[in-house]
């Protein structure tokens, strides 16, 4: 009597390849390493100072000597750069966003630091007014709470070149005001700054996932929400529109955020520019794992390895991440 393998005889077994793991691992088609992660730091004033984020567990604000030991460590393991973001005392902050580049702010000593400490890690900064402004928006308003365009382009403009003076190696634009990435673009490159790359938020969503971060620098809005300059959720080929500009405009590499829940906006980029792709695993999308792991639900560094992989294949080339210490430990 024939056995079932001789009855059924079947020419294609997609099991065959994957019975081990090594044969796994040869046809593996997406692969995560710790270069293609970009790990957020929050730097605080002070020394020796630590401020765990209750939104974010796991995370904490840094002084910059803390923050230049982390730093280290997560070079030391394969990570290539680091983005920078302030926690701003509240009496610096103004309407007019001025301590965004003051030279001896605490992001603009911070870049200088982390240059002469770490010279060959790559030193990202956002550009964009939120943690500086009084009323907590990514640009300035006006008396009726309209944010402007182009008089908030000006003061980004400043802020790209301060960074730059001081040693940064990416600026980058989240603030998503029209036209921004051009006057950066020549603003940096009048002042001597032709090699500072700008990695531009182009698709920046108005999205719920961003309550954390904005714990983690005290940005709070005295008024209104940000869906007159971040983008819709429900739109898709206005992203690609976004990104096309921002690619005109002089962008090095482009950005969609949030990550996960956008993984068919990245796809769709990916099949319409050459340029690299970052996407950002946002605060939202790392606290929501982070509940459920200490409630013993999910398993947070299995549930960040598979998420993160999603990202890289839909065609992200770098993520923006604060799982960086469980995806560290999933990938050894």
């Amino acid at each position: 009597m024939a056995t079932l393998a001789e009855q059924f005889r079947l020419p294609i077994r997609m099991r065959r390849n994957r019975r081990t793991e090594a044969i796994r691992s040869l046809v593996r088609e997406t692969e995560l390493k710790p270069s293609d992660l970009i790990a957020p730091l929050f730097l605080i004033e002070g020394k020796r100072k630590k401020m765990p984020i209750a939104s974010m567990p796991g995370t904490a604000r840094l002084s910059v000597d803390l923050a230049l030991e982390e730093a280290a460590r997560l070079h030391n393991q394969g990570i290539q750069a680091v983005a920078l973001f302030p926690y701003i005392d509240r009496s610096l902050k103004t309407q007019g966003a001025e301590e965004a580049w003051n030279d001896g702010g605490l992001i603009l000593r911070a870049i200088r630091e982390f240059k002469q400490a770490i010279p060959s890690l790559c030193l990202i900064a956002d550009v964009a007014l939120d943690p500086y402004t009084s009323h907590g928006h990514d640009g300035l308003a006006d008396g009726s709470g309209k944010i402007l365009n182009d008089e908030t382009i000006e003061c980004l403009v400043k802020m790209a070149v301060a960074q730059a003076e001081s040693g940064v190696d990416l600026v980058a634009p989240s603030d998503m005001m029209d036209g921004r990435v051009k006057r950066i673009r020549e603003g940096l490159d009048s002042s001597g700054f032709q090699d500072v790359g700008i990695l531009s938020y182009s698709a920046k969503y108005a999205s719920s996932l961003y309550a954390p971060f904005r714990d983690a620098v005290d940005s709070r809005l005295a008024f209104g929400d940000k869906k007159t300059y971040q983008m819709d959720p429900a739109n898709a080929r206005e992203a690609l529109l976004e990104a096309a500009l921002d690619e005109e405009e002089g962008a090095d590499i482009l950005m969609v955020k949030p990550a996960s829940l956008y993984l068919d906006v990245i796809a769709r980029l990916r099949q319409t520019t050459q340029r690299p792709i970052a996407a950002y695993h946002v605060s939202g999308e790392y606290a929501m794992v982070m509940a459920a792991h200490q409630m013993g639900w999910l398993d947070a560094r299995k549930v960040f390895y598979e998420t993160l992989l999603s990202i890289k294949r839909a065609g992200a080339d770098m993520i923006f991440t604060y799982a960086v210490d469980p995806i560290l430990d999933a990938l050894m």
